[in-house]
């Protein structure tokens, strides 16, 4: 895989403009270039810019933080859920008819895509927020705040094909076009030329960030909230400072976030609200969901080479994936 290196480094007084002109680019699916930028990949440079350069997080500020197609919208219905559970209850809920993007905004694309400077006077303490920035890059105020940041891992064979499904139906590919596109977004893929890319180096930075800082950093897996929320869930709460009470557990509250966060319920309440981006219909934030889903996409040559390459990049770094 490429190194990252070769981005050049932020300094305010540039013109944003004139920066993005000078930087490595690439050619992505929709026809627009993706630029190499502050180690990563990226596909919206304005906004991403404008968030980057103007962001001030506050000490008691909540981020939900991913790369993309690993489990983003069911993180953030978890965490929304779990740390406004005195507010709401499970029959009047606001994630029984809002889509989670919408509680839990993504500031990149969503906040800063409307605004280079947004009012955040409005928003309720604590702000939840969702980025998909690796660690690395984000804002010195996220870094050196007191805010937390939880981030969730997935199987990078599921994420690929999840990412590759979801991209099919937001950059405009082309339905006679998609076996050969597929050969095409795997080599980007294991180049690390994707948006966010490259995909191993994203994982690392929020993984050696939160064995250096476990108080500010979380980092959890897809598979084990698949395998058992229950665990996972309690360790959340208790990052974020509201664990749950042994009244809580015995009267069944987990258990009614993990039915109030299931995809079906998610489903179920993104297709009556109100529609988040212009050019991602609400039912493309959900699939199947489900762990392993890959070997029904990729060749055993595909699997085998794309394990090899993350392998090697977590090797000596702890993190494993099923």
């Amino acid at each position: 895989m490429e190194s990252s290196n070769t981005s050049i480094p932020l300094k305010r007084e540039e013109d944003p403009k004139h920066l993005k002109e000078s930087l490595p680019n690439e050619l992505w699916f929709d026809g627009k270039p993706i630029y190499l930028y502050q180690g990563f990949w990226a596909s919206r440079f304005d906004f991403i810019y404008s968030f980057l350069n103007n962001f001030e997080a506050q000490d008691n500020d909540i981020f939900t933080t991913s790369f993309r197609k690993v489990g983003t919208t069911w993180l953030k219905a978890l965490v929304f859920a779990i740390r406004n559970r005195e507010n709401y209850e499970p029959s009047d809920h606001p994630l029984l008819n809002h889509n989670p993007h919408e509680l839990v905004p993504q500031l990149e694309s969503n906040i800063y895509a409307k605004s280079t400077s947004p009012d955040f006077s409005n928003f309720k303490s604590p702000r939840m927020f969702g980025t998909h920035v690796p660690f690395s890059a984000l804002p010195s105020s996220m870094k050196d705040s007191k805010c937390k940041i939880i981030y969730i891992f997935r199987n990078p064979l599921d994420a690929f094909v999840s990412s590759w499904l979801f991209y099919q139906h937001v950059d405009g590919y082309k339905p006679n076009m998609k076996t050969d596109m597929l050969d095409l977004y795997f080599d980007m893929f294991c180049l690390g030329k994707v948006p966010f890319g490259p995909f191993p180096e994203h994982a690392l930075g929020y993984w050696k960030a939160s064995l250096e800082r476990p108080e500010k950093v979380l980092f959890i897996k897809y598979e084990d909230l698949q395998a058992d929320p229950r665990p996972v869930l309690k360790t959340m709460a208790v990052f974020l400072g509201c664990p749950f009470t042994d009244e809580e557990e015995v009267g069944g509250v987990i258990d009614d976030i993990v039915k109030l966060c299931s995809i079906r319920k998610l489903k179920e309440a993104v297709s009556t609200s109100d529609q988040v981006y212009p050019v991602i219909s609400n039912e493309k934030f959900f699939r199947k969901g489900i762990v392993g889903d890959w070997i029904n996409y990729l060749t055993p040559s595909m699997a085998g080479k794309l394990e090899k390459i993350m392998e090697e990049k977590f090797g000596g770094s702890g993190l494993n994936f099923s």
